[in-house]
């Protein structure tokens, strides 16, 4: 006597809407003979990021709860190899750094936060309005347009050295040129720790200007001409206009811009590191030169830089969250 297994065309186990279940396999399978070309195109990036993304961001956060130093690091010298001797301390690092027993935490997130408003302040305030001058008809203004553009095609490290060329004390740098010529004392840009502060914000702000006047004036061209001339036969001012008209018609552009702009200046090392160099005292170190600093200067603190690394991309995870939670919330009310 043979038994008849029961399957999908002859009453097997039924979905709440009736239709036959298809285990994983069968849905793994059937999705790979209908996508398999774009999983083979996928699967190289996937491969590239795991190595050059994935692993080290979990080599890093398994470091963090480690005493991992230059010293006590497995390496090998020649013939000869020293095994690693760092051993496990679960959350002490944390409760190290978090707790202010390491002291230098806190000094440097809030200059952190203060550089990261400062420059996505000025990034958006000045972005928005070349783009509303580009989004106006004018003689040239293409030529307005690339010119304007081309900061962000410079490489960050090659207008880090410009700046600094035009930075340097004495009489030999373009701004203390400038300022002998007005009749003004030279001023120490690279030196002075607050100088040094306004150095840094001047030459990312100089960077990040383009990337939200390209972003920004995109939004500008998507919103329709006639909300402004249907508000202006409303007897709408200008200022009206661009507060009632412009302002809401940026806002999905702006959140997502400011986001960005936010993470990247955040974690901008380049700036700082390039333009201060090794002259940069510790008030204008913000979170991500110092995981360097403990990383790769003096003796090196593998753990505490991974521990900072961890709390950095911890901090911005929950930052953008928050952020783009208050914006579907804000939405939702609307």
């Amino acid at each position: 006597m043979t038994t008849a297994t029961a399957g999908p065309a002859d009453g097997g186990p039924k979905s709440e809407d009736g239709r036959p279940r298809v285990g994983l396999p069968t849905r793994v399978k059937r999705s790979w003979d209908t996508h398999w070309y774009a999983w083979a195109m996928v699967l190289p990036v996937v491969l590239v990021l795991g190595v050059l993304v994935g692993y080290p961001l979990l080599r890093g956060v398994y470091l963090s709860f480690t005493d991992a130093t230059e010293a006590n690091i497995g390496r090998t010298i020649g013939e000869n190899h020293i095994p690693a001797t760092y051993k496990f301390v679960g959350v002490d690092n944390f409760w190290n750094v978090l707790s202010g027993k390491e002291g230098n935490f806190y000094p440097r997130l809030w200059w952190t936060f203060l550089w990261t408003a400062s420059c996505v302040f000025f990034h958006y305030t000045v972005g928005l309005g070349l783009a509303v001058l580009l989004n106006r008809k004018m003689r040239f203004r293409s030529v307005y347009r690339v010119l304007l553009i081309l900061p962000w095609a410079v490489p960050a490290f090659v207008a880090a050295f410009a700046w600094r060329l035009m930075f340097n004390t004495g009489d030999s740098g373009l701004f203390n040129i400038v300022l002998g010529k007005l009749g003004l004392g030279a001023v120490d840009w690279l030196g002075d720790p607050l100088m040094q502060k306004v150095s840094v914000v001047m030459v990312n702000v100089w960077l990040g200007v383009p990337f939200m006047m390209v972003a920004l004036l995109g939004g500008l061209q998507s919103i329709s001409s006639e909300l402004y001339e249907a508000a202006e036969m409303d007897g709408a001012s200008p200022w009206q206009r661009f507060r009632h008209v412009t302002l809401p018609g940026l806002r999905p552009v702006s959140s997502t811009v400011i986001l960005l702009g936010t993470i990247w200046t955040f974690n901008m090392f380049p700036i700082i590191y390039l333009v201060i160099g090794p002259n940069a005292g510790a008030d204008v170190q913000i979170l991500a030169t110092y995981a360097y600093q403990l990383a790769f200067q003096g003796v090196r603190d593998y753990a505490g830089a991974a521990t900072y690394g961890v709390i950095i991309l911890s901090m911005l995870l929950v930052f953008a969250t928050f952020y783009r939670r208050m914006l579907n919330r804000q939405e939702a009310t609307r």
